[in-house]
């Protein structure tokens, strides 16, 4: 299945999922409904609430509450970014202005709690596994401000090891792609062994799923943000931690010095393209596509379990 048709199918079988957003984001707050609109249309990938929904069906049956879970997954994620997005004082997300941008930023972080609010009232909506719907939400919720804090903290003195950035990208991109496809098998009343399945899968790709934007930071691609953007906030990733294995320490840290000093962003790119940082960190990233696939083998074979490959290898090759 290639791009287009993967595409395809993700429209067709999300039509109500994104018609239960709408319904869960409105408002009779002028200004909030009509920014939530601009927001729902500015797109995205929608990658976790199709986890949720293939997950489910991979199980057997898709429910009503498998859509409020996809939807909330969707919810929370763009909820995020909205927060993101003044952290990282984005005027750009996807091509377009942000909230932030087109409003300010207090009023990007209050429409981002109102989205998480209204991720929370749907997980509570669901009619069996509410409370452990809430657990795996709320882990994931502490995950990504754990991730935040700790890249902000490493990128003060640039002394990000290979283990920092597991642990970064499995909180700010990892942790919620997992909770997506565990609670899309839990709608369908998974055994537990398919649940951990799933959620291994859902690991591993939501991992390279970010390496992959991080070789795009490097190279080019459509990925909703300015190329160069992490070396620009001095953001130590795979590219860059891949190219510093080819050197001894003391180049290690001359690189990691100039890096943190700041204004050396081509001298740092020349050095990554150098030593083959790029192509190292695709390789790493397709040890964990491997390991994504591997992981389905307890599943029964399926439609959704081919779509759930077929994602996985196009995570390899995408360019946005």
């Amino acid at each position: 299945m290639d791009a287009a048709a993967l595409k395809a199918y993700a429209s067709q079988h999300l039509e109500g999922v994104c018609r239960l957003m709408e319904e869960t984001l409105s408002s009779d707050v002028a200004l909030l409904n009509a920014t939530n609109q601009t927001v729902l249309k500015g797109g995205g990938k929608r990658i976790r609430p199709l986890l949720t929904l293939l997950s489910a069906g991979a199980c057997g049956k898709r429910t009503p509450d498998t859509d409020k879970v996809a939807a909330a997954a969707e919810i929370l994620h763009n909820a995020t970014l909205l927060h993101d997005d003044v952290v990282d004082g984005a005027a750009i997300r996807r091509g377009k202005p942000t909230v932030m941008a087109l409003l300010n930023a207090p009023a990007s972080v209050l429409i981002g709690d109102h989205w998480l609010a209204r991720a929370m009232r749907l997980i509570l909506s669901t009619a069996s596994h509410t409370l452990e719907y809430t657990r795996l939400f709320s882990q994931t919720l502490d995950d990504l401000a754990q991730g935040e804090i700790l890249q902000l903290q490493k990128s003060e003195r640039c002394d990000t090891t290979f283990a920092d950035y597991l642990r970064i990208i499995h909180c700010k991109t990892a942790s919620l792609f997992e909770v997506s496809a565990r609670t899309g098998a839990l709608s369908a009343d998974a055994s537990p062994e398919m649940t951990d399945a799933l959620g291994a899968y859902a690991h591993h790709l939501g991992l390279a799923f970010q390496i992959k934007d991080d070789i795009l930071d490097y190279k080019g691609g459509d990925i909703g943000k300015p190329v160069g953007q992490d070396l620009n906030e001095r953001k130590v990733t795979m590219p860059l931690l891949a190219a510093l294995e080819m050197v001894g320490e003391e180049r290690q840290r001359e690189i990691r010095e100039l890096f943190a000093a700041g204004g050396h962003e081509e001298e740092i790119l020349a050095f990554v393209l150098d030593k083959g940082g790029i192509s190292k960190a695709q390789e790493v990233l397709e040890s964990y596509i491997e390991k994504a696939i591997g992981s389905l083998a307890p599943l029964p074979e399926s439609e959704p379990k081919s779509v759930l490959v077929s994602l996985a290898r196009y995570s390899s090759i995408r360019t946005q």
